[in-house]
């Protein structure tokens, strides 16, 4: 792998799809140097004005039915904003995509929440502890509105216990699946009785009457009584660094190659630059399926294309719409995203994104404009398959729609 390819696939894994001139700085400079200047978090950025949230108060069927109408329109305008930042390239397109990587991993649905206002503020914990120990993060997450509302634990009180989210919170936010036992999930349970979610103020409080304060027994410890015990208690259990690493590796590095050994700190930027600087990352190349937002912002970012309602239809026609994973469990991942549909939806949107930025296609004519379009699509090479297929196509703007659906593009 030459300088270029090996920045190339850095840039490819750490950000939404970087630009020729992006590569073009990162291959000047050390990795260590671009790994600095890219992992260094960015502002806390301000989120757009949704107004209130129309669920506030109690509603009327007809009320109701408009409420949602409200709720959908603020969610349009909360991914298109979101879409901006994600195409903003640099660090912040590396600080989205591991707010992406966290919306994926503690997956929740603004479908159920009814709530574009609880969904970006839960966005914006992601970005406030995403990228440090995650143990401030797993407590503002047990705090977390939208997360309570989509696992039920508005419903969790002390005469009526509800297990959701405590199984969740171990199965899928932090140990796995055979860490912990249904002991644990009850015991879990409990400790999570009485918040309650003020949708006016977009807070999570404890009702105390709600609450079960008893002491309990949970993960082996005795006498837990309070949920940054529990938190305390998951992110220092022996499973929890290499559930978090095998998690990270499966949107960074591959879907089918196991994630080196975890670096040894609860530092997300740690691990990140302990896993792309791992021996097995340079071994990664192209064999991550880059995911719908991934294959869309990308193409953004190279073609020169600004979030608009446009963007948005297409990104729902390909799958994949920030704020609604299908379950908690979040998106599929690898071969999923490679069905004859989903190919199918790729050309199409292809087609539509070069119609959105007809100027990009300049300048792909002649004897050099697949190796000219490698290099605005940031593609280290062409197989021969996909150079014979390529070569037939004469039409600049037919052309990039084409290479946009290959498999270099998709698979990086």
């Amino acid at each position: 792998m030459t300088d270029r390819q090996a920045a190339s696939h850095l840039l490819r894994r750490l950000t939404f799809g970087p630009t020729a001139a992006e590569v073009d700085a990162a291959t000047r400079e050390t990795t260590d140097a671009t790994l600095d200047r890219l992992l260094e978090p960015p502002a806390l950025p301000a989120t757009p004005e949704l107004g209130t949230d129309p669920f506030a108060a109690d509603l009327t069927r007809e009320q109701r039915m408009a409420a949602r109408q409200d709720v959908r329109k603020q969610t349009t305008e909360a991914t298109l904003w979101w879409l901006g930042r994600m195409a903003a390239g640099g660090a912040t397109s590396v600080a989205e995509k591991l707010t992406f990587f966290w919306h994926g991993h503690w997956a929740t649905s603004v479908q159920k929440v009814r709530s574009a206002r609880l969904m970006v503020a839960q966005q914006q914990t992601f970005r406030r502890y995403g990228a440090g120990d995650t143990s401030p993060l797993v407590r503002a997450m047990l705090r977390d509105p939208a997360l309570i509302l989509w696992l039920d634990g508005q419903k969790n009180t002390r005469k009526a216990p509800n297990e959701n989210l405590a199984r969740e919170l171990m199965e899928l936010f932090t140990l796995g699946v055979g860490n912990y036992t249904e002991d644990d999930v009850k015991a879990g349970a409990k400790l999570l009785t009485g918040w309650k979610v003020d949708r006016a103020t977009g807070r999570a409080t404890l009702a105390g009457p709600r609450h079960d304060a008893t002491p309990a027994t949970l993960l082996g410890t005795n006498g837990v009584t309070d949920v940054d015990a529990y938190a305390d208690l998951l992110v220092r259990n022996p499973a929890h660094l290499p559930f978090i690493t095998a998690r990270l590796w499966l949107r960074y590095g591959s879907t089918d190659q196991p994630a080196p050994k975890p670096a040894g700190t609860r530092d997300v930027t740690a691990m990140l630059r302990a896993l792309v600087g791992s021996a097995e990352f340079a071994g990664t190349r192209g064999r991550l399926v880059k995911q719908p937002v991934e294959w869309l912002v990308g193409a953004m970012r190279q073609l020169g294309i600004k979030p608009d309602a446009k963007v948005g239809g297409i990104l729902r026609a390909l799958g994949q719409v920030p704020f609604r994973p299908p379950s908690v469990g979040g998106w599929p991942a690898g071969n999923a995203w490679l069905t004859t549909s989903s190919a199918q939806a790729r050309l199409k949107a292809g087609q539509q994104l070069v119609a959105l930025a007809p100027a990009a296609a300049e300048g792909l004519t002649g004897g050099e404009r697949l190796d000219a379009l490698a290099h605005l699509l940031v593609v280290d090479v062409w197989t021969d398959r996909t150079r014979a297929a390529l070569t037939q196509v004469k039409d600049p703007r037919k052309l990039l729609a084409l290479a946009l659906a290959t498999p270099e593009y998709t698979v990086h």
